[in-house]
């Protein structure tokens, strides 16, 4: 077995790459990226602070120690710093997205990234590379073999999370190549996320960017310290494609082709509401169907055209995402969020609360609301929506929605993050005054030493 093992693995190649990179060398481009990520993923953390599922976390840590748990005084090891934090950020569904994926990126890598340099004395430069090149592994594993991890039952942002968080912490503790190819290794060993919470609307989901982020700190200080992972653990025979794709076989290319030459970072879309990223082009058709003064009671049915991909998580049971069984449940169930959007003009943090989503308006147009499987819809690649309306005067209505807004056809700007950022933190209980301290504190953070007193509030 050992003669049919490559002369170069995957990781070593990957290994190399991302050893070779230096700080102050990244993109305009891919360092404003970084940046806005900094920015919603401490807002994010914020808006979260006092959810019950955010306390929960916080309290079934018992490993104190000297690193920040953004919008609380209370301070823990790196590891679960990063582990409650990484929660937080992706506990309202409110994170970025990379559009090929789906993956979640910035609610694994910097918390990962920022609790590592806290700890071990990285600074600003050092952290940007690591986020930087966390982002990407994390992005480009995702096109390896599109929609495979998802279609076996896992998160893909709780597996390849774990490895991006491994890369991306390797970075910005300049290990070597050696010991970045042990981080990945061991990485994937520590991988997991069943998407099982679909059920019912259970926590899992919320924590697996917060387990991937302390996963791979773990696995890049044992890597530091000389503990050995296998080379072969994205390509081998029982590697990480094979556990949790169900193929080894995939286009690895997109992972190493072009590695540190082109960042697909700068691709990353932003979310204009706190929910699942396919309903959202959904939501915004609904909005324009109700902008040209359609009335909910004069729709007789709603057929929209899905991908099929997304039809396990964001379509089936129809009956359950006609009327979610909570609030978090309510975040993957398209009819009901196209219907609150139609009915309320928007999706904000407040539609999912448990009064939100017993609103009979919304539930009786959500009842209407059904679909069939598009079979050239270009999911993952591109994200679209699709609403086709037949009144009760026989008449029909349609919208379409060609792409994600706060993705690449439309990024938002950096005064649309700072907003959110703003109306985040507002959220989670900060004032203005302090909002607009935390966002001087982060603009000048990739510069200088990594100093996060200042998010404990």
């Amino acid at each position: 077995m050992s003669s049919e093992l490559p002369k170069v693995a995957v990781a070593e190649t990957l290994a190399e790459r991302i050893a070779a990179l230096q700080p102050g060398v990244l993109p305009a481009a891919t360092t404003r990226k970084c940046e806005d990520l900094l920015i919603d993923v401490v807002g994010l953390c914020v808006t979260a602070r006092n959810e019950d599922y955010v306390n929960a976390a916080l309290d079934g840590c018992e490993d104190d120690g000297p690193c920040t748990v953004i919008g609380h005084t209370r301070t823990l090891t790196a590891s679960g710093a990063a582990f409650v934090n990484g929660t937080s950020a992706h506990g309202e569904d409110f994170d970025d997205t990379f559009e090929g994926g789906p993956v979640h990126a910035g609610a694994v890598i910097v918390p990962a990234v920022l609790a590592a340099c806290e700890r071990h004395g990285a600074d600003g430069a050092r952290a940007l590379t690591g986020i930087a090149v966390g982002t990407e592994v994390l992005c480009r594993l995702s096109l390896v073999v599109p929609k495979a991890v998802h279609k076996a039952g896992f998160h893909p942002t709780a597996i390849f999370g774990a490895m991006g968080a491994a890369a991306g912490v390797s970075a910005a503790l300049c290990l070597s190549a050696k010991q970045i190819v042990d981080a990945l290794g061991i990485a994937g060993s520590m991988a997991g996320g069943i998407i099982e919470y679909l059920a019912e609307g259970a926590w899992t989901k919320r924590m697996h960017a917060g387990w991937a982020a302390q996963s791979g700190i773990r696995a890049a200080l044992l890597a530091r310290q000389g503990f050995v992972g296998p080379r072969t653990v994205f390509e081998g025979v029982h590697g990480l494609f094979h556990g949790f794709a169900h193929t080894a076989k995939g286009d690895y290319d997109a992972l190493v082709g072009d590695f540190g030459t082109r960042w697909v970072t700068d691709t990353l879309a932003f979310k204009p509401y706190p929910c699942g990223t396919m309903a959202q082009p959904y939501i915004d058709c609904a909005r324009r169907l109700a902008a040209r003064g359609i009335k909910a009671e004069d729709i007789k049915s709603i057929l929209c055209e899905v991908a099929e991909g997304t039809v396990h998580r964001l379509w089936e049971p129809l009956a359950d995402k006609q009327r979610p069984r909570n609030g978090y449940a309510a975040k993957f169930a398209v009819p009901y969020l196209l219907s609150a959007g139609f009915v309320h003009g928007g999706v904000g943090l407040g539609a999912f609360t448990e009064e939100a989503i017993r609103d009979e308006r919304v539930l009786a147009l959500a009842s209407k609301v059904k679909f069939v499987i598009d079979p050239d819809n270009p999911y993952p690649s591109n994200y679209t929506g699709h609403i086709k309306a037949t009144l009760r005067d026989g008449s029909v209505v349609e919208e379409r929605q060609p792409y994600l807004r706060g993705g690449a056809q439309e990024p938002l700007t950096r005064q649309d993050v700072t907003d959110k950022f703003a109306l985040n933190v507002q959220h989670g209980g900060w004032s203005k005054g302090q909002s607009e301290a935390m966002l001087k504190l982060l603009a000048g953070l990739y510069g200088g030493k990594i100093e996060l007193k200042g998010l404990r509030q």
